[in-house]
């Protein structure tokens, strides 16, 4: 399926976000304090979400989809704000999508830099740690280090009802960063793009001395030099506008994300999950 762009110029379309549901929302607002001339548009996917325990052809349909939907409206980039969609799709919707696309996968090369005790831990999804483009990653950069991993089944959840400290959400994040802490971690990985806004929560599980890393921040820097780099960023003199989209239920998304967005009121637009509409 290839996927055409309508004819903009250029510097004019949007930025197009996707994930499975408001987890990305963390790289969104990386993106933001980078870019905030820059048009942003996202879509949560939050009536297939978690995309961690589906297949990986799902994703990889699903991740077509939401790239075709994005710049068919005119997106001169797309970022996949998914580690799960990362590992499932990046390689085709590079080869498929007339504009570049950015991706992020779990910060296990600065973790390892970082270790003392040659040990990390990383939290993501059962889809992100047994995809090929992990196993890949930590052959590329783990060394001699060990990377102990542990899947989260049911936190994606927990962030997508908007329950960041909970007992629930607490008791499910606690055993799981215990985990890692008796296998002798003493960097922590956030693997999944819904962990960062459990932030405070695993602080409160293993205090404030431990560095725990995800890769937002890396991933907006590395949009903006593609963006300059192929000469389509925006005159900086401009406040962008920024569009939200899900395929939940709009009230419900609304709510959660303007929780985590924490930037004003914002309105969600909605559009079918199967087929995606408008395309």
């Amino acid at each position: 399926m290839q996927v055409e762009q309508n004819a903009t110029s250029p510097m004019e379309g949007g930025i197009g976000v996707f994930d499975s549901g408001v987890g990305g929302l963390s790289v969104l607002k990386e993106i933001d304090r980078v870019l905030p001339h820059e048009d942003l548009w996202y879509v949560a996917d939050s009536a297939e979400a978690p995309y961690g325990e589906k297949s990986e052809e799902e994703i990889r349909q699903r991740s077509l989809e939401l790239a075709r939907f994005l710049v068919q409206r005119g997106a001169k980039a797309l970022v996949i704000a998914c580690n799960t969609a990362t590992a499932a799709a990046a390689e085709e919707l590079r080869a498929q999508c007339p504009v570049p696309v950015v991706a992020v996968e779990p910060a296990v090369k600065p973790a390892v830099a970082l270790s003392c005790s040659g040990c990390i831990g990383v939290l993501a999804t059962t889809g992100t740690l047994q995809s090929k483009r992990f196993q890949a990653l930590l052959k590329r950069y783990a060394g001699s280090a060990e990377v102990a991993v542990q899947a989260c089944p049911g936190l994606v959840e927990r962030v997508e009802m908007g329950d960041l400290d909970g007992p629930v959400t607490r008791v499910l994040l606690g055993s799981y960063v215990q985990a890692l802490a008796e296998r002798g971690a003493d960097t922590l990985v956030l693997g999944c793009t819904h962990y960062p806004f459990l932030r405070p929560l695993v602080r409160d599980c293993i205090g404030e001395t431990m560095p725990v890393l995800d890769t937002g921040l890396a991933v907006a820097r590395h949009l903006h030099s593609e963006l300059r780099r192929l000469e389509l960023e925006r005159p900086a003199a401009r406040q962008g506008q920024r569009r939200f989209w899900t395929t939940g239920e709009p009230a419900r998304c609304e709510s959660v994300l303007g929780r985590l967005w924490g930037r004003g009121a914002i309105v969600v637009e909605h559009i079918a999950p199967r087929p995606l509409s408008l395309l």
